[in-house]
């Protein structure tokens, strides 16, 4: 998947990922992770989702990584937050108080850029990668995070061969193989969404699963 695909998504607003408020799952299970107000959080493709400013009402210091300008352009100016911008290797930064959003390719990330992150937080990274991608992603994330990591990953699944994605389908068997390697993964609910997912019963898709994950290294 090339980077035009996510620059074409948000030139023409095709962003349906984009949730109109914070995530009920983040909501819900975050505070049960116990992480400290002072930890930052990385979250990566975080496009402009409000779950950064949930996150940063909780006292984080959020670090997102987004492909796209566009987006973070919009998050700072929806909110009239004004950044200050700077060059960091192959990463333009947009950086206030609580948030510094990096533009640029989530692979050329290095754990010197994350230092400090001891929170992850993945509501739309694992899901928007195909297989191959997938795996480069989960072996650079466990690269890249401190050894006291905890986090939550969310996932999606559902027959792949009825409609394309992205969001790509991730089953709980790849999860485990992906993330489990190195860290501990805790399965913490699971539903189905299908009625709730105009898109794909349009596509025909049978079922359509939702699952959130403890992750802690």
């Amino acid at each position: 998947m090339q980077p035009e695909f996510w620059y074409k998504k948000w030139d023409s607003n095709q962003i349906g990922f984009h949730q109109s408020e914070a995530n009920p799952y983040l909501q819900r299970y975050w505070p049960e992770l116990a992480i400290a107000p002072s930890a930052r959080v990385l979250v990566p493709l975080c496009g402009k989702s409000l779950d950064l400013l949930w996150l940063a009402g909780q006292g984080h210091q959020v670090l997102g990584v987004e492909l796209a300008e566009k987006a973070v352009e919009e998050f700072f100016s929806d909110h009239q937050l004004q950044p200050q911008i700077s060059e960091q290797g192959a990463f333009k930064v947009y950086r206030t108080v609580a948030f510094e959003l990096w533009c640029g390719d989530f692979f050329a990330l290095t754990a010197e850029d994350v230092a400090g992150c001891t929170a992850l937080y993945d509501r739309a990274a694992l899901i928007a990668l195909p297989d191959a991608m997938r795996q480069r992603y989960a072996a650079h994330l466990q690269q890249l995070l401190a050894p006291e990591m905890k986090g939550l990953v969310i996932t999606l699944d559902y027959d792949q061969s009825q409609i394309p994605g992205p969001p790509f389908a991730v089953n709980d068997d790849e999860v485990q193989r992906l993330l489990g390697q190195g860290w501990q993964v805790e399965k913490l609910e699971e539903r189905d969404i299908l009625a709730e997912s105009p898109k794909f019963l349009q596509g025909g898709v049978e079922w359509l699963v939702e699952r959130v994950y403890r992750v802690s290294a």
